[in-house]
C-alpha cells in the first residue's frame, strides 16, 4: 500500500501528464475522466463522482456531496477548469475534508495554461491547525461571497 504522499505524488504526476497532453480548454469532465483513466491503468483505485457524508460535530450525518474523484479511499480529489484557482475552490475542498473527516485533499486546475495544483490535509479536529483551518472557512466563504 503506498503511503498518502507517494499516492499524491502519483496523483499530480499524473494530472501532469494530462495537462500537457491535453493542455487547457477542455470541460472538467474531460479532465477528470482522463484523470480516471490514467490512474486506473497504474492500478490505483479510484472511485468518480463518488458520494461522501457529510458529518455534524456530534457524529450524525446531515448530507452527502458528490467528490470529483476518491482516491484509495483516503484523498479526495477536487478538479477545476477554469481561469485561476480562487479562495472560493479552497474553501470548498477544507469543507468538504472537515465535514466528510478525510484527512487529505489535492485541488487541481486544468483551466490555465499554467498547472496548478494544492495538496491540504486536516488533522484531529481538535488540534491547532484545524481551529485555525476552522476559523479561516467563515473568512474564505465570506470573501468569495463579496467577490461574487
Amino acid at each position: 500500500m503506498k503511503t498518502i504522499n507517494e499516492l499524491c505524488d502519483l496523483v499530480r504526476e499524473t494530472a501532469y501528464a494530462i495537462h500537457v497532453f491535453h493542455g487547457h480548454g477542455h470541460l472538467e469532465k474531460v479532465y477528470e475522466n482522463a484523470l480516471v483513466h490514467r490512474l486506473t491503468k497504474a492500478g490505483v483505485e479510484v472511485k468518480q463522482q463518488h458520494p461522501i457524508q457529510v458529518f455534524d460535530e456530534d457524529g450524525t450525518v446531515v448530507g452527502e456531496y458528490m467528490a470529483d474523484l476518491l482516491v484509495e479511499g483516503r484523498l479526495v480529489v477536487e478538479l477545476k477548469a477554469v481561469r485561476s484557482l480562487a479562495d472560493e475552490h479552497v474553501a470548498q475542498l477544507l469543507g468538504y475534508l472537515k465535514s466528510t473527516r478525510i484527512e487529505h485533499g489535492l485541488l487541481i486546475n486544468f483551466g490555465s495554461f499554467r498547472f496548478q495544483i494544492k495538496k491540504y490535509a486536516l488533522s484531529d479536529p481538535r488540534s491547532p491547525l484545524s481551529t485555525v483551518v476552522s476559523a479561516m472557512l467563515p473568512f474564505f466563504a465570506l470573501f468569495a461571497f463579496f467577490r461574487g
